[in-house]
């Protein structure tokens, strides 16, 4: 199955509301993590979850941008759309990083804007774009510009990697950068950046059973500039250390 492939079958998943269709893109042993609110479920508590999800879900979901593939792992930009409305500024947008393990995936992590919090600060957030210049269509320009600088020319790996240095490569200004990744994806400059590198780890960490590679060389290759920094960032992300995750991998 090619990358294309999986995606547009798991988007239809998603769109029929088949929760057992989306799960069905999860190894046997597959993990799909929810990064926002720090959740993860297996397989079978992945379908239980979706089910309740699906009850109330009224989106329509769709892939923003190009698909993004390495050796074993796909990532990618999604919209969610109101299916009863057509307008725009009602959509919200995520971003998907899956780990493969053959035809499925070992692990998919989501990270998107919560949509409740989006919509009560909404009032806010436009009197914000109002009065910088920003408005929510230049919002997602940035933000997908974003995506692909990381995705496409993996800026992540530069451990001195700067706001203002990012800021000048989209040729846009720190405060609108800093808007697009605060309020478009909902975090900070420092873990949206740590979230490639993360994957990127993961992917190292995974390679051949988790059998090459020391842990100080695969931080350093990632993007960053100490083991501390590194270890924090990746149990944020994963909920185990490197050690423990590379034991995993060796385990299978």
């Amino acid at each position: 199955m090619t990358s294309k492939d999986f995606v547009t079958s798991y988007f239809e998943a998603w769109n029929q509301h088949d929760a057992g269709g989306v799960a069905e893109h999860l190894s046997r042993s597959g993990k799909y993590c929810d990064i926002p609110v720090q959740q993860e479920w297996n397989r079978d508590e992945f379908i239980e979850h979706l089910n309740s999800f699906f009850a109330q879900d009224r989106n329509r979901y769709s892939l923003l941008g190009e698909i993004h593939t390495a050796k074993n792992s796909i990532a990618f930009q999604y919209r969610a759309s109101p299916m009863d409305s057509d307008d725009d500024s009602l959509d919200w947008m995520g971003a998907e990083f899956i780990t493969m393990e053959g035809d499925a995936a070992g692990k998919i992590k989501d990270y998107y804007q919560d949509a409740d919090a989006m919509q009560a600060g909404r009032g806010i957030v436009t009197r914000r774009y109002a009065k910088s210049g920003l408005d929510e269509s230049g919002l997602k320009r940035v933000m997908q510009r974003l995506a692909e600088l990381m995705q496409e020319d993996r800026m992540f790996l530069d451990s001195n990697l700067s706001l203002p240095q990012l800021a000048t490569e989209l040729n846009c200004s720190v405060n609108h950068l800093s808007q697009a990744i605060n309020s478009g994806f909902g975090m900070s400059f420092f873990d949206y950046v740590n979230q490639y590198r993360v994957n990127a780890a993961e992917q190292q960490l995974s390679a051949h059973g988790g059998r090459k590679g020391a842990i100080l060389d695969i931080a350093l290759s990632v993007g960053f500039n100490s083991t501390s920094t590194f270890y924090a960032a990746f149990k944020k992300s994963t909920g185990q250390t490197p050690a423990q995750y590379r034991r995993t991998r060796k385990e299978k």
